[in-house]
């Protein structure tokens, strides 16, 4: 019962069930590592400076500015619902930059991180179909709204998860080898549950998700 107790306090903090996801590969590497534990906080709690509107999630290009990081580097790292589907696996990576609904973004981005297009039309979701955050694992060769890593849309807000707020380096080894069975093929820093149960279960296992960064 007492890891049911930490598990409430755990929720209570971070606002976010289950609030512990376990990286599962590299995307997101050298800031998180196979087997690192991260704790995930509701993203408008403690907002940074910089903070987007009323997200609660500072961008990569905004945090260079205002002088906020995490894990390193600047900006948030979020945990999202790709597409919005609820039903897909969930990504762990950094919110790099915010464009708004047919925004050519193009000029914008980072030309290390768009593959060979040289302009908008040559460029996945560009113009932008809608507004939201052009992602990044920081271990990726490109954007993933420019079909590297997760092949999302712009991540709009209602799609974000949590923030990435704290690692435990190597502990969640034991969710990865013992919570789940790892399928065959792995988007990058996907996230899969181990769990499925509420903040009041009885279970005896804090509950997380296992994340492929």
């Amino acid at each position: 019962m007492w890891a049911v107790g930490i598990g409430l306090l755990l929720f209570a903090i971070s606002g976010v069930w289950p609030p512990m996801v376990a990286v599962e590969s590299g995307s997101m590497e050298p800031q998180m590592e196979r087997g690192d534990l991260i704790f995930v906080m509701e993203e408008g709690r403690l907002a940074g400076d910089g903070s987007h509107g009323d997200t609660g999630v500072v961008t990569y290009r905004a945090g260079q500015n205002s002088g906020y990081s995490e894990f390193n580097q600047p900006g948030d790292v979020i945990i999202f619902e790709p597409n919005g589907d609820g039903q897909a696996v969930p990504i762990i990576h950094r919110a790099m930059f915010w464009v708004d609904e047919g925004e050519n973004w193009y000029d914008e981005a980072n030309p290390d991180y768009v593959g060979t297009a040289t302009n908008c039309e040559q460029l996945t979701n560009c113009p932008a179909p809608h507004a939201g955050f052009i992602t990044k694992g920081d271990n990726n060769g490109g954007y993933d709204q420019a079909s590297f890593g997760a092949h999302t849309a712009p991540v709009k807000p209602s799609w974000v998860v949590g923030k990435a707020k704290l690692k435990i380096p190597w502990l969640g080894h034991v969710r990865l080898q013992f919570g789940i069975a790892t399928p065959p093929e792995l988007l990058e820093a996907e996230t899969h549950p181990v769990t499925n149960s509420a903040p009041n279960s009885t279970d005896s296992t804090i509950n997380s998700i296992a994340v492929s960064a």
